[in-house]
């Protein structure tokens, strides 16, 4: 199953995160990960949001470029050797990985692999071959990471 994240690509200078987060919280729009990587003068931001297409939508309306980007959410184990499981996988079956993050859900026990592939139909067939679980774009909106702590 595949979801959504916002690449925008942006100037690497001050105020850049502050543009693109203002529109996106004007809009109520919740941000649930983000990576910015940058370039020399260049870079980008890949987002998760809670409504991928109504961010995309007012983001563009202020001019900032940007693009939906099928993106695969894999659920794997939180432990040693849990990303690695899968990247073996993929690299033996020559998918190539683009771009990922990964981030906690509880830990000890299951984390999250984002993935843009080069081949998503490919990847997705060989996920549920080797068991792996991943995210519809609902559920990824919904997840609560350390909802088990207390701050």
């Amino acid at each position: 199953m595949t979801a959504y994240q916002l690449t925008v690509p942006v100037e690497n200078r001050p105020g850049r995160l502050a543009q693109v987060s203002g529109v996106l919280a004007r809009e109520k729009i919740n941000i649930r990960a983000i990576t910015i990587s940058s370039f020399g003068d260049k870079g980008f931001f890949n987002i998760l949001v809670d409504d991928p297409k109504l961010a995309l939508k007012a983001l563009k309306k202020e001019g900032i470029e940007a693009e939906l980007k099928e993106i695969i959410a894999v659920l794997i184990d939180d432990k040693p050797g849990g990303m690695d499981s899968l990247a073996q996988i993929l690299a033996r079956q020559g998918i190539n990985i683009e771009n990922a993050y990964g981030f906690v859900l509880e830990s000890n026990k299951t984390a999250v692999f984002v993935i843009d592939v080069s081949d998503l139909e490919g990847t997705q067939r060989i996920l549920r071959d080797h068991g792996f679980k991943t995210l519809s774009p609902e559920a990824l909106a919904a997840i609560e990471p350390f909802h088990y702590m207390r701050y």
